[in-house]
């Protein structure tokens, strides 16, 4: 029995690194990304009036922030087919990078989006420092 806690502990905990060991990618890397052209899906998981506000061109709005409950969580499978049809990088969006954005990269990794496609811009759109590169509106 107690074997079978101390296995059940241990992948709770390697489950729980993998979670809190997300990959991130700095605001430079993505505007060069951006700025290159190059092929990446951004998912702003930001609230509705905050992506009216100021979001990245080609998001896609899913309103999952802060993606702790189901049915937020859920808000982010409009985005499963576009990642799923596609090989680009995938960049979670979230105000401020943290427990939110966590949550989302969770959940996309635990509906079978591979982790090394994943990554959470670095402190949010509200650090953002290339405020030129925002758009406001849907």
């Amino acid at each position: 029995m107690f074997k079978e806690i101390a296995l059940s502990l241990s992948l709770t905990l390697v489950a729980a690194g993998t979670v809190l060991a997300a990959n991130y990618i700095e605001p430079q890397q993505l505007k060069e990304m951006i700025d290159q052209k190059k092929p990446v899906l951004l998912v702003d998981i930001q609230p509705a009036a905050d992506f009216e506000k100021h979001h990245l061109p080609g998001s896609m709005e899913t309103n999952a922030f802060p993606a702790k409950t189901d049915e937020e969580k859920t808000r982010l499978d409009k985005t499963l087919p576009i990642i799923n049809a596609s090989d680009a990088p995938v960049v979670v969006l979230c105000p401020r990078g943290m427990s939110g954005a966590k949550n989302s990269y969770a959940y996309l990794i635990s509906k079978g989006i591979p982790e090394s496609r994943l990554q959470i811009l670095e402190d949010g759109i509200a650090e953002w420092p290339y405020k030129e590169l925002l758009v406001t509106g849907r």
